[in-house]
């Protein structure tokens, strides 16, 4: 498969990783929207969070959970989590992706 983050979750891509797992990897975007910004991804193809079944949402849940432990990490008590669903909603990678952005103010609504 020709998937940017699955090659990134492989090591084909380098990337400044954050935490990984059996399940999922976590590293830093490229292109930062606030001082912090790090994306968890599931190891497994998942297009997005549109084709999350009931099989997938264990992964799911457990991405969730890294990201809370995540942010106890670096010390985050305020940040934001958002999945983008389809070009329309600014979606660029299709292969599921939690971005986690801190340390700045959040404006509402986004976008």
């Amino acid at each position: 498969m020709d998937c940017l983050f699955c090659k990134i979750a492989g090591g084909e891509i380098p990337s400044k990783k954050v935490y990984e797992d059996e399940l999922c990897y976590a590293f830093y975007d490229i292109d930062p929207q606030a001082p912090v910004h790090f994306l968890v991804i599931p190891k497994a193809h998942i297009q997005s969070v549109s084709q999350v079944d009931e099989a997938a949402a264990p992964v799911v849940g457990h991405i969730f959970a890294v990201i809370a432990q995540v942010a106890r990490e670096l010390g985050l008590e305020s940040y934001r989590v958002v999945s983008n669903i389809g070009p329309q909603a600014g979606q660029s990678v299709p292969h599921l992706h939690f971005h986690v952005l801190s340390g700045r103010d959040m404006t509402w609504p986004p976008g």
